[in-house]
C-alpha cells in the first residue's frame, strides 16, 4: 500500500506541474500495485486526456467508474473524452446521468457539454436540441444576474449602421473562407466594421483584406462581463456572433445583450436557444419554414448558401483521382473525429463490404494520438472491417491536410452531423462529397453547399441511396473518367455558381443587418 500511495504522490506532483506524460507513468506503477484504485484511473484518464490521448483517457476513466468513482468529474471527463472520439451517445448518456448532480459547477458543465453536443446525436431532434440549450441558457441566466439590454444608439440620416463580427477564429484560414468573402466585400460607404478578435487577429495571411476603416479590437483576456460592456461603449448597432457553441465559454456574452441586435450566422447549425439572442441567418436548405417553431430566434433567409466562400489563400493544386492509378475507389473524409459517429462507422462499413476492393482514408488532429486511432480501428473491427482496408493520418499544416485529398476519390459526408468547412475543402480540392438529406441543419450542411454548386444531385434522398450510390460509383467502369473530369473543371465550376458568390451573400447580410437595426 505504501509503494502505491508514494506513487500516486508523485502522479499528483507531476499531474499539477503539466507533466502529463510523467504523471501517466506513476499513475501506471500505482495502478500495477493497486489495479482497482478509483484514484489512480481518474489521475491516469485525466492525464492521458491533457495530452490528447482520448482513447487511452476514455479507457482509463471507464475504469474508474467500474471501481467506484462516480462523482461528477469523472463522468464529465469521460463524457468529453466520448465526444471527442466520435461516441457521442454514450458521451451524453453521461452528460445525462449529472445533470441533476447536487454541485451547481458540475451540474450547469453537464448541461452545457450536452447543449455543445445534442446536434450531433442521432437519437436527438430540433426539439430536444432547442430544449437543451434553453435548459442551458436557463442555469445561465443566474450567473448573469438577469438579462441586460443595450439601449439603441441614435442615428441621423445618412449615418453608418455599425455592425461588429465576433469570433475566436479569425486567425483559422480553413474556417473563414465565408466569412472574409463577405467582410471583404461590405460597403464602408454605408457600414462601419468592427472586428472583435477573441482569439488570432485577422490578417492578409488568412484570407482579410485591411480596410483602413475597420477597427480590430483584440478582446481575448477580457472577462465576459468585462466584454459585454466594452461592446456597449463601442455601441454597435448589429452584433453578429461567429463563434455560436464553437466557443462554449463566451456564450454568457449573449444573455448580457452588448448589442440591441445580436445576429448568429456562419457557425450555428441550430438555435441558440437564448434569450436576447434575436436573429439567426440560414438559407432555404437548412432551416425549411417547418421547422422555425424550434428556434427561439427569428430566421432569415439568404439566397444561394449561407455558406458561400472564396479562397483567398494559397491551395495545393487538385490533383488527379488516385483510383486512375491504383484501379480502386478509395473513399474518405478529413472531419473532425467527433462527427464519426458509431451510426457513420455502420453505415461505412456497409459500403465497404459491398465494395470489397475499395478503400477508406481518415484524416483528422484526433488521429495524431496512437490510442485515439486504436479505438477507431476498434470501432471497425467490431463493424466487421479489418484494420488493414483504413488508412489514418492525423494533424499535419494546413496545406499538406489539403494535399491529402490527392488520396481520397470521393468524400463521404458525415451524419447527422455534416462538414461544413470540410465540404468546402473537399469540393475545392476537385473531390465530389457524397451526402443526403438529413432531419436538422446540422444534417444539410452539405446540402447548402452541393446545391448551391449546381452538384445537387451528389445529395441524395436517404442513408439507403447514399450507400446505394456510393456502391454504384465505385463499381461502374466509367467512374475513374468521370471523376477525372470533373476535378478538371471542378474549381471553374464552383467560381462560376452561387456557392462562390461572396457579393451576393454580402448583401443579403447587409439587408438583414439593416431590417434587424431599424
Amino acid at each position: 500500500m505504501s509503494g502505491e500511495l508514494e506513487a500516486l504522490a508523485d502522479a499528483h506532483r507531476a499531474h499539477e506541474a503539466g507533466r502529463f506524460a510523467e504523471a501517466i507513468a506513476h499513475y501506471r506503477v500505482a495502478l500495477a500495485r493497486r489495479p482497482e484504485s478509483a484514484e489512480g484511473w481518474y489521475g491516469l484518464g485525466s492525464a492521458a486526456q491533457s495530452l490528447g490521448a482520448h482513447g487511452e483517457a476514455a479507457e482509463a476513466l471507464a475504469r474508474a467508474i467500474a471501481c467506484g468513482a462516480t462523482a461528477a468529474p469523472t463522468r464529465l471527463a469521460l463524457g468529453r473524452a466520448l465526444f471527442a472520439l466520435g461516441e457521442v451517445e454514450a458521451s451524453i448518456d453521461q452528460y445525462g446521468l449529472i445533470e441533476d448532480a447536487p454541485d451547481a459547477a458540475h451540474r450547469d458543465m453537464a448541461l452545457l457539454n450536452k447543449a455543445v453536443a445534442l446536434p450531433g446525436d442521432p437519437r436527438a431532434d430540433d426539439a430536444a436540441v432547442l430544449q437543451a440549450r434553453r435548459n442551458w441558457a436557463h442555469a445561465e441566466i443566474g450567473k448573469a444576474k438577469g438579462l441586460f439590454h443595450a439601449p439603441g444608439r441614435h442615428r441621423a440620416p445618412g449615418d453608418k449602421l455599425k455592425v461588429g463580427y465576433i469570433s475566436s477564429f479569425f486567425a483559422a484560414a480553413n474556417w473563414m473562407k465565408p466569412v472574409y468573402g463577405v467582410i471583404n466585400r461590405h460597403d464602408r460607404a454605408a457600414f462601419e466594421l468592427h472586428l472583435f478578435a477573441d482569439g488570432g487577429l485577422p490578417s492578409p495571411e488568412v484570407g482579410y483584406r485591411d480596410h483602413d476603416a475597420d477597427v480590430v479590437h483584440r478582446i481575448r483576456r477580457a472577462g465576459t462581463a468585462e466584454f459585454a460592456d466594452y461592446i456597449r461603449r463601442v455601441g454597435v448597432d448589429v452584433l453578429v456572433d461567429l463563434n455560436g457553441y464553437s466557443a462554449p465559454g463566451r456564450l454568457g456574452l449573449y444573455l448580457r445583450q452588448p448589442a440591441p441586435a445580436i445576429v448568429g450566422w456562419f457557425n450555428m447549425f441550430a438555435t441558440s436557444g437564448m434569450p436576447g439572442y434575436g436573429h439567426i441567418v440560414g438559407d432555404e436548405q437548412v432551416i425549411p419554414k417547418r421547422e422555425e417553431r424550434y428556434y427561439s430566434e427569428r430566421v432569415w433567409r439568404v439566397p444561394g448558401s449561407y455558406l458561400a466562400f472564396e479562397v483567398a489563400y494559397p491551395v495545393p493544386e487538385i490533383a488527379p483521382p488516385p483510383c486512375i492509378a491504383n484501379g480502386h475507389i478509395t473513399f474518405g473524409c478529413l472531419g473532425s473525429q467527433y462527427k464519426v459517429t458509431d451510426g457513420v462507422i455502420a453505415t461505412w462499413a456497409t459500403i465497404l463490404k459491398r465494395v470489397p476492393t475499395s478503400r477508406l482514408y481518415l484524416r483528422n488532429g484526433e488521429l495524431s494520438d496512437t490510442s485515439s486511432r486504436e479505438a477507431l480501428l476498434a470501432r471497425f473491427a467490431k463493424a466487421g472491417i479489418e484494420r488493414a482496408r483504413i488508412d489514418l493520418d492525423g494533424r499535419t499544416a494546413h496545406f499538406d491536410f489539403l494535399a491529402s485529398y490527392a488520396r481520397v476519390d470521393i468524400a463521404l459526408d458525415t451524419f447527422p452531423y455534416n462538414g461544413g468547412t470540410t465540404t468546402t475543402e473537399a469540393l475545392w480540392q476537385g473531390v465530389p462529397v457524397l451526402t443526403f438529406d438529413g432531419d436538422r441543419w446540422a444534417s444539410r450542411t452539405s446540402k447548402s453547399l452541393l446545391v448551391a454548386a449546381g452538384l445537387g444531385d451528389w445529395c441524395l434522398a436517404d442513408e439507403t441511396a447514399y450507400v446505394d450510390r456510393a456502391v454504384a460509383l465505385a463499381t461502374d467502369p466509367a467512374t475513374p473518367a468521370m471523376l477525372d473530369a470533373m476535378r478538371k473543371g471542378m474549381r471553374a465550376r464552383l467560381a462560376a455558381s452561387p456557392v462562390c458568390d461572396c457579393a451576393r451573400l454580402c448583401r443579403a447580410l447587409e439587408d438583414i443587418y439593416r431590417r434587424v437595426a431599424s
